[in-house]
């Protein structure tokens, strides 16, 4: 999700940020939503909400083998529109304030994002997914089976 604005709400507590040094991340696709702001994306993705489009760049598309066979995935993306140095955040803007570790705000030191979305279909190097809470755009950094179900469904009858 974005919105990089460096407006403060109150009580909210931001840093200077030491230059990074030490991560490589490779996008390896990009995820298709209807959402273009962060005031239009969902708070949390919902199981029957729109179908969204997970597009996987070359060469990831021959990764995807196999996992037609899970019912639900785990999808790992870089919220790139979100700020980065805030610590202490007022997100309803109630007065009440959280740490950012104690909150899944796009805004965060690394803004890694997680969804576990339902696999609707698998059309060639894209996938089909519901429950997706990002921005259309957004850059993906992996896909994982869900954790909870690590083992396959079971096999298709002919």
């Amino acid at each position: 999700m974005g919105g990089g604005s460096s407006e403060l709400r109150e009580n909210e507590v931001a840093v200077e940020l030491p230059e990074p040094d030490d991560a490589r991340l490779r996008f390896i696709g990009r995820i298709r939503t209807p959402w273009q702001t962060r005031e239009e994306c969902p708070r949390q993705g919902s199981p029957d909400g729109p179908e969204c489009r997970v597009e996987l760049s070359e060469p990831w598309g021959a990764a995807l083998a196999g996992l037609d066979d899970y019912e639900s995935i785990e999808l790992l993306y870089w919220l790139d529109r979100g700020r980065r140095d805030l610590v202490l955040q007022n997100p309803g803007r109630d007065g009440r304030i959280f740490g950012t570790f104690a909150l899944r705000s796009p805004v965060r030191p690394n803004p890694i994002g997680t969804s576990l979305v339902r696999l609707v279909r698998v059309e060639g190097s894209t996938l089909i997914v519901r429950g997706l809470d990002c921005l259309d755009g957004t850059p993906l950094i992996d896909i994982k089976p869900d954790r909870c179900a690590f083992v396959p469904k079971a096999p298709k009858k002919p």
